[in-house]
Order: structure tokens, then C-alpha cells, then sequence
């Protein structure tokens, strides 16, 4: 199970990244991003999205780390680390279920509660 939610986990953070970096070059799908009150997102928020996709990479690694899949951060660090990432995540879902944004409530927040779940999963690894 823990393989699994590793994977979907790894999946979805390299499409959100994928987004991101595309919201961040100007791509018009802001309508997924930040609130969804932005078509081209303006230049703070297209900071943030950059910003963000270093966010999903350390999520990443401290996911990986506490499935013990690579061994990167100090004993003790990835188990309260990945449930603080679980927060995150669940608290990603009430954010996006509120969204004004249509697509961004349809599309992010499933894909909000899907990493909540794995990233559950791996925490409890």
C-alpha cells in the first residue's frame, strides 16, 4: 500500500509542477491556481508558483525519506514531517473546495485529497 501511495504521491506532485512552472511562464491557466481569479497569473503570483514547485520538491523528499526510499534527512525528522505535510495537504482541500474558481474546486480538490490520503499512508509507514 505504501509503494502505491508513494507513487500516485509522486505522480501528482510532478503534474502540479508541471502547472506551476506553466502558470509561472505565462501560460493562461491561472483559472487552477491561486484562487483562480487570474487567467495569466501577475508577477507575484507567478513567483509564488515558482516558488511552489521547490515546495513539492522537499514535500517529495521527505515523503520518499519516511517510505524509506532514499535516506536524506536527520533520525527523527521525515515522521513528524510527514504528518505536517498531511496537514498540508488536507488543509489544500477545504482551501480549493472554497475556491470562487470552478475549475480550481473541481480539478484541485480531489487532487488535494488523494495526496492527503497517500501522504497519510506514508506517514504512517
Amino acid at each position: 500500500m505504501t509503494q502505491a501511495a508513494v507513487v500516485i504521491t509522486l505522480a501528482l506532485l510532478a503534474a502540479l509542477s508541471v502547472l506551476q512552472l506553466a502558470v509561472a511562464a505565462g501560460a493562461p491557466l491561472g483559472r487552477f491556481t491561486w484562487g483562480g481569479q487570474h487567467e495569466v497569473l501577475p508577477t507575484h503570483l507567478r513567483i509564488g508558483s515558482a516558488v511552489s514547485v521547490l515546495l513539492y520538491a522537499f514535500i517529495a523528499a521527505v515523503l520518499l525519506d519516511r517510505a524509506g526510499v532514499i535516506d536524506v534527512f536527520p533520525s527523527g525528522f521525515s515522521e513528524p514531517a510527514a504528518w505536517v505535510v498531511t496537514g498540508y495537504f488536507t488543509l489544500g482541500i477545504a482551501m480549493n473546495a472554497a475556491s470562487r474558481s470552478r475549475p480550481e474546486r473541481l480539478t484541485m480538490t480531489p487532487v488535494c485529497l488523494v495526496l492527503a490520503a497517500c501522504s497519510a499512508v506514508i506517514a504512517v509507514s
